[in-house]
């Protein structure tokens, strides 16, 4: 195994500047600091930090596997080290992702988001690292469905013999805790019963089935769900990687140019359009939102992070970002009514309860 590489993406939102809108450059320099320490010990081969709104991303390289203890441990004391800035500047909701006191072994389950997997590098390794802010894991379903199972965006499903065989994709049930693999293309419409409904089904992992490759990995870790009550959007990860025998580069990226609606945006309550952006424009503040989506793209050689170069910035996305922002013009208009604010069984996870309950007893029975 030790000629495998594993690609690792952990994020946490540890305080925000302004509110919720960005990471202060001070917290990102701290995390960019601890990354240069690791990878001079030998703990990670490389490592990139980034940030998309008011979350902090830490892309690292390594060959000790998926689930770490070492890696995990480390990007935990990364996330706490910045949590200690965050407190000394006043931030937003210093440390509000580390639902845990102390590491215990994995930070899945402890707050952050984790996207992971392991490959042997081919002669030419590039990948996309995905990172949302203001949305939840489901927010990956829709375009993971059309970058590995929709001919009309992949056109390497068509022509392409490596991906015309299709690919397996695992379906979590997030509230059950189990998981499906479904074999698409044959069982396309069996797989649509579930990831259309992304509040609780979420896909974690996509392969070749022409090659066994593993070909994307996303975050699936609900914040309300771990620590039973709102603290924050979940923000997920996703790493997605391409050509040869893959879908490309362009392919990966094109679902995006469709803005698809999205739980989250304020207070993790409403509904809106996923916007694609580069890191510069990742500074949601209209209704704290919308919802912002980044792609970074890497070369992976001998475990080197290669780039990033932020796919998103092309001026090809601007009609996307024009689309958006009429989406979420629309979306605003209905203030505090359905389909803008969640509906009522997803507001169990907000402060909403705390407002109800006190008018409970308010309600007669009728005759």
């Amino acid at each position: 195994m030790a000629d495998k590489i594993t690609l690792s993406v952990i994020k946490a939102d540890v305080g925000g500047y302004i509110g919720h809108c960005s990471v202060h450059p001070a917290l990102l320099a701290r995390a960019a600091q601890r990354l240069a320490k690791a990878r001079e010990d030998g703990l990670i081969i490389d490592g990139h930090v980034s940030h998309v709104g008011d979350d902090i991303n830490l892309i690292m390289t390594h060959r000790r596997g998926e689930d770490s203890a070492d890696i995990h441990e480390y990007a935990w004391d990364t996330f706490v080290c910045c949590t200690d800035e965050a407190k000394c500047l006043k931030l937003y909701g210093a440390g509000q992702d580390l639902l845990a006191d102390a590491f215990s072994g994995n930070v899945k389950g402890m707050g952050p988001g984790v996207a992971e997997m392991e490959f042997e590098e081919r002669a030419s390794e590039p990948v996309i690292v995905f990172m949302a802010d203001k949305t939840s894991p489901g927010a990956w379903n829709l375009p993971l469905y059309r970058i590995f199972a929709d001919p009309f965006n992949t056109a390497g499903l068509v022509i392409d013999p490596r991906v015309h065989a299709g690919f397996a994709f695992e379906v979590l049930d997030l509230m059950e805790h189990k998981r499906i693999l479904f074999q698409c293309p044959e069982e396309i419409y069996d797989m649509l019963v579930f990831i259309g409904a992304p509040g609780r089904y979420c896909i974690r992992k996509v392969w070749s089935r022409d090659s066994g490759m593993i070909a994307a990995s996303s975050s699936t870790q609900r914040l309300s769900l771990i620590a039973g009550k709102y603290v924050g959007k979940d923000d997920p990860v996703m790493i997605i990687r391409c050509q040869s025998g893959l879908p490309a580069v362009g392919e990966a990226i094109e679902p995006f140019s469709k803005p698809h609606l999205v739980p989250g945006w304020m207070r993790g309550s409403h509904v809106g359009p996923l916007m694609p952006c580069s890191v510069a424009q990742a500074r949601p503040s209209r209704f704290d939102g919308p919802p912002r989506v980044v792609a970074l793209g890497f070369q992976i050689a001998e475990g080197r992070l290669v780039g990033p170069q932020d796919m998103f910035e092309d001026i090809s996305f601007d009609l996307a970002r024009q689309t958006a922002n009429q989406i979420a013009e629309y979306m605003r208009s209905m203030g505090p009514f359905e389909p803008h604010r969640l509906p009522l069984e997803d507001m169990e996870y907000t402060t909403l309860p705390e407002v109800t309950k006190k008018l409970a007893g308010r309600f007669e029975k009728m005759e």
